[in-house]
Order: C-alpha cells, then structure tokens, then sequence
C-alpha cells in the first residue's frame, strides 16, 4: 500500500464535478484523481476547514458511532477500479480485532479526516492510475483551505438537482 495525503479538493472545470486528489507522501508524488459527489466534497471541505455545525453531518455522526463502540478507524485505503468507480475499504481496530467495512472513497476520506486516520491506496491501483501532478498549491495552508472552501460554495451556488439526473 501506497501512503496519501488529501493534497486538493477542486472542481473540475469541464464537467462542473468536484474531484480530490490523493497524493503519495513519499516517492514519486503521484496523485490519484477521484471525482465525487456534491455533498461529498462539501463533507471533506467541512472537515479541512474544521468546522463544527450545530447538528452533526453523517460523518461526524459514524465518528461518534466509532467511539461509541470503543473502535478506532485505522486507515482508509482506496482498493481497485471496476468500471470507473473507485472502491474504499475502512480498516477498523476494536480490541485485538479487526474489521474491514466496504465504502466510497469519499465517505472513506471525509471520516478519516474527522478521525485523523490515515489515507492509503493500493499500490497496484496506483501503479496503474497515479499520476505526477504539479499543483501551485501544493502544500495546503490556511489560505488555500479558504479558497477551497470558496469554490465549493460558488459550485454549490450554481448546481441544480437536474445536474444530477442520469
């Protein structure tokens, strides 16, 4: 398994679809490109910006289950391509076991920035889909957090419920 970090949240010009970038921590500095949903990218962008809402999100929500059963989320690790949908696994520690729970990437990388988990992709995948990507903004700060933020809001802004109709 490959290490990354949540290296940008964007919106993809050409198809009005918000995208994440997952980065590898050492090496190479590949990054993987997994577009997601709306509500999705809005989580993860809460989470970056740490903002706290006065009801809890589902995110915030399953890390309140977590901790509720004494389990710990131990990383996310995004496993495989199958017909350009990305697959996710949380791989969970409760006592001496071991759980592994099936999920979207982006549900995956919103509560493992909620629990400061660690981000994973096969290698294989990586291998296969990674590429070299050179942000201005690479190293995230406060700033770009901002405009991430903003450009969520500015997509959210215009988006319609018919821009998600088959």
């Amino acid at each position: 398994m490959v290490e990354v970090r949540l290296s940008a949240v964007r919106v993809d010009l050409h198809s009005s679809t918000p995208v994440v970038l997952l980065e590898e921590t050492e090496g190479a500095r590949r990054s993987l490109a997994i577009f997601v949903g709306a509500p999705e990218a809005t989580a993860i962008a809460l989470a970056l910006q740490g903002v706290e809402l006065t009801r809890p999100m589902t995110h915030d929500l399953m890390t309140e289950l977590l901790a509720s059963f004494e389990a710990r989320l131990d990383r996310v690790v995004v496993t495989k391509l199958v017909e350009s949908t990305y697959h996710a696994e949380l791989q969970l520690k409760k006592g001496e076991r071991d759980l592994t729970i099936s999920c979207r990437p982006s549900d995956g990388i919103a509560l493992a920035l909620r629990t400061h988990s660690s981000l994973y992709v096969a290698d294989d995948l990586m291998d296969a889909e990674g590429v070299v990507v050179d942000l201005d903004d690479s190293e995230p700060d406060e700033h770009n957090r901002e405009e991430i933020v903003g450009e969520f809001r500015e997509f959210l802004d215009t988006v319609r419920p018919e821009d998600f109709s088959g």
